[in-house]
């Protein structure tokens, strides 16, 4: 098939598993994209779809066209690019796609698991996409640092570039919040310093501590400790 016809399939067979409440209640959550532009497909049913997908012919013609018109051929695209199991490629395969990434679901559903066996080198790439001018980039970027880099791959410089990153970008604030409170579980005697000694702008300081202090990874008396530490407005 050809390229149109590859995503007129993928269009209906996705349509045939459309669940319109739930495309009601999912579109509420991203107000950065157009409703009409949701289908209204179940992760796990979108996620089952991909990896049977994945095996076609079709799913290579697929990768090959962008952009898509519907949040669903999105997120089946960030699902084929996780199949890839050469590291080139795949990074080849999110490159190209990462400037059509328009929300944060679609955003932060990826998982480059290929990437496990590279992370020596895969940093340099995460370190590229922290420093883009494209918000969901910028987010992506964080959210790979955060995937991967906060066990046994950790480093005191990779919180230090998340607290550098300046944004007015919502959901990129939201991200480096996240990343931090995360961090806070992990690695909590290197994250403190950063709440304690105010490094990062209210609003994520804050949103830090709230995240934090929701988690159930986190200690009652760490948490205790991390109320006091939130900044009066």
């Amino acid at each position: 098939m050809n390229r149109r016809e590859v995503i007129e399939k993928v269009q209906a067979e996705l349509f045939e598993m459309q669940d319109l409440t739930y495309r009601d209640f999912h579109a509420k959550l991203m107000p950065t994209i157009d409703k009409e532009t949701v289908i209204g497909v179940r992760t796990p049913m979108l996620r089952a779809y991909a990896k049977k997908f994945g095996k076609t012919a079709d799913a290579v013609t697929f990768l090959e066209v962008l952009p898509h018109k519907y949040y669903e051929e999105n997120n089946l695209h960030g699902l084929l690019i996780e199949q890839i199991k050469d590291y080139p490629a795949c990074i080849a395969a999110i490159e190209r796609f990462l400037p059509y990434v328009d929300n944060w679901a679609t955003c932060d559903m990826i998982a480059l698991r290929t990437m496990k066996k590279h992370l020596d080198v895969f940093i340099q790439e995460v370190y590229s996409w922290m420093a883009s001018d494209h918000p969901y980039i910028v987010r992506f970027g964080i959210g790979m640092l955060m995937r991967y880099y906060l066990d046994e791959q950790f480093k005191p410089e990779y919180p230090e570039k998340v607290a550098e990153i300046k944004s007015d970008e919502y959901y990129v604030n939201m991200m480096r919040a996240w990343y931090f409170a995360t961090a806070l579980a992990k690695q909590y005697d290197q994250i403190l310093p950063y709440l304690e000694e105010k490094k990062l702008d209210t609003w994520t300081h804050n949103k830090t501590i709230q995240k934090a202090v929701e988690s159930y990874r986190i200690a009652p008396e760490q948490k205790c400790y991390l109320r006091t530490l939130r900044i009066k407005k």
